[in-house]
Order: structure tokens, then C-alpha cells, then sequence
């Protein structure tokens, strides 16, 4: 099924029982599942059983208003990822800014027009999807990847990248801060992602970090290197005697990637990956996909 036709849970907050009525029933007719509360304290309670897939947060509610909410809700409670959009009467900058700054993704004005909150809804509830599986696939594939802001706070890192910078005496979990020299490097950086790393030493581990986005991007992404033991692509070539490229290529057919995949992850032909896999094949005297992934994995996971 398309992603964007899979029902999601809508969790609605709103002081206002017309308002909660009104969208309660109107994204059902849209094929969602909600469920509401009428103040945050609620809201942020139902978070962690209902996990929804995006918020409408009223933003002026009596008690804590939902600009807090959002804020305990990306931050204390590790929901970077849910999307939270916000509602409001007010259409002034100072709400706009409040909104964003609080961790807000958008913002609709009431009264509010249903056609436009639902397609706003959908391309930020594909947008979140999107996100969630691409940092899935990190997962699975063993990359030690690190996002953080521009100011060098960590908005999160796969399990690998955590292990690695746990050894190194750096906390990696989401909201901690990077070491000040990481920090001091990434704001020197402009232009184009650095290709030149920065080498990070504490207790006698050298983690290496390299820039994979724009260093203006708001989600900076860093891939880690333990330069004890060298990058994954490193211990493959110089195990199998192969080309970086081509211990790039054995290093996702060992993640279980196609040619088709392969070629989409490293910008390359399904052609070239092809000729690539006849020259591992070779040096590592083998005949198919299968032996290459053993082989790799006792290098890599030894």
C-alpha cells in the first residue's frame, strides 16, 4: 500500500470541545484515526501508548500552553521525529516564530480550512515516514551516523555511532552536545560538506567525523569512523587487497543491497556496479554474491 493511503494516528489538543468535535470527524471522513485531548498535560500522557504519526497542537491552551508541550515533547521525551502542527487564532510573526522554535513543523490559522490542514497533514506526515525509514535503514545497514544542529546539539544517532562515541568518552544521546572542538569545527565549515573529516581524540580512541550534508542544512548529518580500526569500506580493501570503490560495493551486497540499490546509493550505473562485482569476484576468488557477503562479514564483524 502507498504510504500516504496507510491510515494514521492523529492526535488532536485543543481546550476548544467544538474544535476536537469538528476535526475528530472530519479527518475520519479522511480515512485517519485520532484521538484528542483538551489540555497538554493529556496530550503529552497519551504520547508515549498512542505513538501517533502527527500532532494538531492548539498553541494557546490554559495552563501549559502547547509551545511548551512541543517543546517537552521534542526534547525530555525524544519525539524529534513526530511531526507537530500548530493551530492557532493568532497570524502574527511572534506566533510563526514561537511555533518553529518550539519544534513545530507548521502552522494554520483558524478558523481553519480543512482542505489545506489535510494536504499540509499528508506531505508532513510522508515527509516524517520518509525520515523514519531512511534512519531504519542506517540501522539495519551498521552505519555510525550521528545528526545534530547547527549548534552541535544531537538530534540523534544510530546505535553503532552511540557505542562508538560511548568508548570515546562522548555521550551521543539524543539532546546531549558534541565535544567543543567538534562543534568549533563544523561552524568553521561552509560551502559544500568537507570531505576532510575532523579527528576527534579522547582516552587514546580516535573517531574521525565527516560531514555528509551542507554544513547550513538545519539537520546536519555525521559519519563516524573509528580510526582504531578504520571505516568499514578501509578494512575491506585492505583485507581483499580491493579499490575503496570496490570495497564499497562489497560492503552493501554484505548489507544485502541489489545492484539496482547499490547503484542508487553510490551515485554509480548498475553497469559499473556489475564490472565492479567481477573484479571482487576475482581477487577474492569467488564465484557469486553469497561467498563475497561471508567473506566480508568475518572482516567485518570479527
Amino acid at each position: 500500500m502507498n504510504e500516504v493511503m496507510a491510515a494514521p494516528t492523529v492526535l488532536i489538543v485543543d481546550d476548544a470541545l467544538d474544535t476536537l468535535a469538528m476535526l475528530t470527524d472530519a479527518l475520519g471522513f479522511e480515512g485517519m484515526r485520532t484521538v484528542s485531548a483538551n489540555e497538554s498535560h493529556k496530550a503529552l500522557s497519551l504520547i508515549g501508548e498512542l505513538q501517533p504519526d502527527i500532532v494538531l497542537m492548539d498553541a494557546m491552551m490554559p495552563g501549559m500552553d502547547g509551545f511548551e508541550a512541543c517543546r517537552i515533547l521534542k526534547g525530555e521525551m525524544g519525539c524529534a521525529d513526530l511531526p507537530v502542527i500548530f493551530m492557532t487564532g493568532h497570524n502574527d510573526s511572534e506566533h510563526v516564530v514561537k511555533a518553529l522554535a518550539s519544534g513545530g513543523v507548521d502552522f494554520v490559522s483558524k478558523p481553519i480550512v480543512l482542505t489545506e490542514l489535510v494536504a499540509r497533514m499528508r506531505v508532513h506526515l510522508l515527509n516524517a515516514r520518509k525520515s523514519r525509514s531512511a534512519r531504519d535503514a542506517l540501522d539495519s545497514t551498521g552505519r555510525r551516523i550521528v545528526a545534530a544542529d547547527r549548534s552541535g546539539a544531537v538530534l540523534w544517532a544510530t546505535p553503532q555511532a552511540q557505542e562508538l562515541l560511548t568508548r570515546a568518552g562522548v555521550r551521543a544521546d539524543e539532546g546531549a552536545t558534541l565535544p567543543w572542538e567538534v562543534r568549533a569545527w563544523l561552524q568553521a565549515q561552509t560551502g559544500t560538506a568537507d570531505q576532510a573529516g575532523y579527528l576527534h581524540e579522547r582516552y587514546g580512541k580516535l573517531v574521525e567525523f565527516r560531514l555528509m550534508t551542507a554544513p547550513q542544512d538545519e539537520e546536519m548529518l555525521l559519519r563516524l569512523i573509528d580510526r582504531n580500526a578504520g571505516s568499514q569500506e578501509e578494512r575491506l580493501a585492505r583485507a581483499f587487497g580491493l579499490s575503496l570503490r570496490e570495497a564499497e560495493v562489497l560492503m552493501w551486497i554484505t548489507h544485502g543491497k541489489s545492484n539496482k540499490e547499490i547503484a542508487e546509493i553510490l551515485d554509480l550505473s548498475p553497469r559499473t556496479v556489475n564490472k565492479h562485482l567481477e573484479a571482487i569476484f576475482e581477487k577474492l576468488g569467488i564465484e557469486n554474491r553469497t561467498a563475497a557477503a561471508t567473506m566480508s562479514v568475518r572482516i567485518l564483524w570479527d
